[in-house]
């Protein structure tokens, strides 16, 4: 049997290429599946959540051009801003594992709505800040509730978007997410040369109450829970154990395909009776027959769409609650290899760049540079154009390489087929970091910190968007869970180097400091080779525990 993730994505015998292409996970035929909406739709849904993802990216960053004057206004030290920053990170992490929950209980919208009155709210507390009591407090509420951009805009691309699809709207995400929270710093930087500190805040405020607005009345549910049919749950697993007992692992590539491109139809039909069967047999039940909308379903009204909430019911198994997702990434994380390494590679990456925004807010004022917030704000510059360059080459790159390979392997879909677009951006990476660590420890000129955080970012974007769609293409059913991981993951890095970061550079020096950091990050980033080789084995060794946690998710889209 097949292993999570592997799917038919071409069809190798179509006489078209308007034909050739698969759509996977399959669409319903009810109208109102997200999947089956006109591309309008979808594009102003994922427009919204882009916005509001920028948003809270410039809210979390926007704060370093406002160290300085803070400092001389408020009293507040390096060593509390730096805390405060960390603080932040904290509460990002914890902050997917309490509320993401409610997202697969209730629905994506209402949580979109909470975090940006929180965030309006926590706006205009920013711009009347006075203590250190007030700043740790503003860093943890915000942060808290901006975890969501972190982890439901995966769900949300998981829910509107194809296979084919995703990389393109993952390198979408990861771009507005980057570019919005360097762009914020260069925002920030000028207003409070301009207009003072305190009015980034301000302009904040304004700008999520008008967004509280939009989303109330123009973002709709993209969680789509299809009438599932009357079966027994307590036998949800019972077509899949054949994966349970397949004792021969090592079987090549090839012999999988070939057997399973031979399947009898019999064996689809017995597993699509219990509407579980996507995972190793769904795509011999469902042929390429072209999706036919029913007539007979409705579409939801306007107001129907934008109901406040969606509830589903859980999956009935034994032991199955609301409070499990709290724990459950936690144990997904740490017992699904994929995932961790996702985690650890995402983690580490977005780590070095916070320590690079640190470094440089606490640095780039003093002498030799002296330069002040705007100045400061405009080193975001380089970062945007890493950031854009590196996202506008790997999203289409990394879809047309999938369909490309998935074509020359008789139609065969591997979630590993994307690793090998990270291969071209690793050196960007390395030779990035150095670069910047380099020129800051040395007090070179400018220009060599800019061009390191242009090969930085160039490098950065597309590795991080490649193992988030690797994951989100191998674990799809779990992908709340699974994303709460690497985000915990991510900001518990964050969190510790930031804390570490003044004692550490004190102890070791800057230049060594961050050569430290970029080794275990290179550690890291190069097990990509085993799961280029052993990726398929490795999915199919754990495919058991991936089932069993994805029968524990809420009843929603069934397998793809």
């Amino acid at each position: 049997m097949w292993p999570p993730g592997t799917l038919r994505l071409a069809d190798i015998n179509a006489s078209d290429s308007g034909q050739a292409l698969i759509l996977q996970p399959r669409p319903s035929d009810d109208p109102n599946d997200p999947l089956n909406w006109v591309a309008w739709r979808k594009c102003l849904n994922m427009g919204l959540v882009c916005f509001y993802v920028a948003m809270v990216a410039e809210f979390i960053n926007a704060s370093s051009p406002t160290w300085g004057p803070m400092e001389t206004e408020l009293g507040f030290t390096s060593e509390i801003l730096n805390d405060s920053y960390a603080a932040g990170c904290a509460a990002l992490a914890v902050g997917s594992v309490i509320l993401i929950p409610f997202a697969l209980k209730f629905g994506r919208r209402p949580l979109y709505l909470l975090s940006t009155v929180v965030q309006f709210a926590v706006s205009i507390w920013s711009a009347k800040m006075q203590t250190v009591g007030d700043l740790m407090a503003i860093n943890v509420i915000q942060c808290f509730f901006g975890s969501l951009a972190e982890v439901i805009v995966q769900m949300t691309i998981a829910d509107l978007f194809f296979v084919h699809q995703r990389g393109r709207m993952n390198a979408l995400y990861v771009w507005t997410w980057l570019l919005s929270s360097y762009m914020g710093i260069l925002i920030a930087g000028y207003v409070a040369s301009g207009l003072g500190w305190r009015w980034i805040w301000w302009l904040n405020a304004i700008i999520f109450g008008v967004t509280i607005f939009v989303v109330g009345f123009a973002y709709e549910e993209t969680k789509f829970c299809p009438p599932v049919p009357a079966t027994t749950t307590d036998n949800v697993l019972q077509p899949r154990t054949a994966i349970t007992n397949n004792k021969d692992q090592k079987q090549d590539a090839k012999r999988d395909e070939a057997e399973e491109f031979n399947m009898k139809q019999t064996s689809a039909d017995h597993g699509a009776a219990t509407g579980f069967a996507s995972i190793d047999m769904a795509d011999e039940a469902i042929g390429i027959t072209p999706i036919t909308i029913n007539p007979n379903i409705p579409m939801k009204t306007y107001w129907q769409r934008l109901a406040l909430t969606k509830t589903t019911a859980s999956s009935g198994g034994a032991g199955h609650s609301f409070l499990q997702h709290v724990y459950q990434p936690l144990i997904i994380l740490t017992t699904i290899p994929a995932i961790a390494w996702t985690a650890l590679v995402y983690g580490i990456l977005v780590a070095l760049g916070d320590v690079m925004s640190t470094t440089m807010s606490s640095y780039l004022p003093d002498p030799p540079y002296n330069f002040s917030p705007y100045q400061v704000g405009l080193m975001s510059i380089p970062r945007m154009i890493g950031v854009t360059i590196g996202a506008v080459i790997v999203g289409p790159l990394s879809d047309w390489w999938v369909v490309f390979l998935s074509r020359r392997r008789n139609g065969i879909f591997e979630p590993e087929m994307r690793l090998w677009c990270m291969i071209p951006f690793l050196p960007f990476v390395v030779a990035g970091a150095l670069l910047f660590a380099i020129g800051l420890s040395d007090h070179r000129s400018w220009p060599v910190i800019a061009v390191g955080l242009v090969l930085y970012n160039i490098g950065v974007t597309p590795i991080n968007t490649v193992t988030i769609t690797y994951l989100t293409d191998s674990y799809k059913e779990i992908v709340g869970d699974a994303i709460v991981g690497v985000t915990l993951t991510r900001n518990t890095f964050s969190t510790a180097f930031i804390f570490a970061l003044t004692p550490w550079i004190a102890k070791a020096g800057l230049k060594n400091t961050f050569i430290t950091i970029l080794v275990i990050a290179i550690a890291i980033l190069m097990v990509f080779v085993v799961f280029l080789r052993y990726g398929k084995a490795i999915r199919r060794i754990f495919a058991p525990r991936y089932l069993h946690y994805a029968a524990l998710q809420y009843k929603e889209r069934g397998f793809d």
